[in-house]
């Protein structure tokens, strides 16, 4: 007997397949302008450092703005989160967000001296910081639709790394002709722009994420996060404190002369291209395995650490992917393991929250990392495995737990 079209369940059905064709049309949408942020604040941090170098900033003060950069533009992540909670106004916060932090970059073009310089580039991360938590949050509505958390950020994180792979190449090109510093600052005001205009784009296509998912109820923020969702916490701060920033990874190539300087970007393009792989990759296992996937992954990349302190060219290739590797998966299978430990009202809050913790430590954990290089490479390999390796365990007892996200 033939169905009437017009009965309830084919009506039903018609809204399910066009409600998944709206959440992946979201996410590519979100994907493309991350691909454009990415491409312009990666191609001018490429260059930030030798920048301030030729406006007369010391070493010091490099390292300075660039850690108190990163530092601000994860800390302030929670009181972001916090305020898309409260507000509930997820747009105008991201809107402000990448306003701030698109308008940074080109405006580098017109600085003469490393104090304004310094203040611009503080700037971005800023704008990175209270752009993040409530983009993040509408991308996790559309989850459900688009196969999975993993999925999801997967795509998003691989968009993000092919801008980051794009974006200082062709910084590299500009200079390469002759080009000055101000005219690649200047030549980064387009993808700004694009960025923008995709922004708003997305914002009056998809004026509310939120109704992408399915049997989304706001009820108020709950009095507290689960058991399962503070050991994780717990779990990424470790990962965090033992990753070597990249930064770490370059000067001891150049210090050592593993890697030839003008090969050393290279490395690093490489590096951004596994990790956008891996995020594609990796987000698909993780929504069909589980966390099991996380803790292969978390094992395997604590190898980056002895292959890139202590290996020659090609080995040091090989820890520079696995880093990159290492990259994809904290971008990625992080954030999306967190999404369903927390109620959808609660999300903004949570991502702050989680990001702001793991910047921070991230950020001690360099700081420790640069103190011990001094003193011994083989004490960096030490505490870069022992760190993350302590992990394994806890991700295991929330994988075992799993029930426990519900509480709160």
């Amino acid at each position: 007997m033939k169905q009437d079209p017009t009965s309830p369940s084919t009506d039903s059905a018609s809204t399910s397949i066009d409600v998944r064709r709206a959440a992946l049309r979201f996410v590519l949408l979100i994907s493309v302008l991350s691909f454009f942020a990415d491409f312009t604040y990666e191609g001018s941090r490429s260059i930030t450092g030798p920048y301030l170098e030729t406006l007369r900033a010391s070493a010091f003060v490099v390292g300075a703005v660039a850690g108190f950069g990163e530092l601000c533009g994860y800390a302030l992540r929670f009181f972001s989160g916090r305020l898309a909670d409260i507000t509930g106004r997820f747009w105008p916060i991201t809107i402000f967000g990448y306003t701030v932090q698109m308008l940074s970059v080109p405006a580098l073009a017109l600085t003469g001296s490393w104090q304004a310089a310094a203040t611009l580039i503080v700037l971005e991360r800023i704008g990175r910081a209270i752009r993040n938590p409530p983009r993040d949050v509408m991308l996790s509505h559309a989850a459900k639709h688009m196969g999975g958390y993993g999925w999801t950020f997967g795509v998003h994180e691989a968009c993000d790394q092919f801008g980051a792979l794009c974006g200082p190449l062709v910084i590299a090109l500009v200079l390469a002709h002759h080009g000055k510093y101000h005219e690649a600052f200047a030549v980064l005001l387009v993808p700004a722009l694009i960025t923008l205009g995709f922004v708003w784009i997305a914002c009056l296509l998809y004026p509310r994420p939120q109704d992408l998912e399915p049997a989304f109820i706001d009820q108020g923020p709950p009095t507290s996060y689960s058991r399962a969702f503070w050991v994780y916490l717990v779990g990424a701060a470790l990962v965090a404190i033992g990753f070597a920033d990249y930064s770490l990874i370059a000067y001891h190539f150049a210090r050592v002369h593993s890697v030839p300087s003008a090969v050393i970007p290279i490395f690093y393009a490489v590096a951004m291209a596994v990790s956008g792989g891996a995020s594609l990759l990796f987000g698909r296992l993780f929504d069909r395995y589980g966390f099991p996937v996380l803790v292969g992954l978390t094992m395997v990349a604590s190898l980056f650490a002895p292959l890139v302190f202590l290996g020659g060219f090609w080995v040091a290739l090989i820890g520079a992917a696995m880093w990159g590797m290492g990259m994809g998966v904290h971008e990625s299978i992080i954030p999306a393991t967190v999404t369903p430990m927390v109620p959808p009202q609660r999300r903004a809050s949570a991502f702050g929250l989680f990001t702001a913790c793991y910047g921070i430590f991230w950020f001690l954990g360099s700081a420790v990392m640069g103190f011990l290089y001094d003193h011994s490479r083989i004490g960096v390999i030490v505490f870069c495995m022992i760190t993350q390796l302590m992990a394994v365990p806890l991700f295991l007892w929330v994988s075992r737990n799993r029930s426990l996200s519900s509480e709160g």
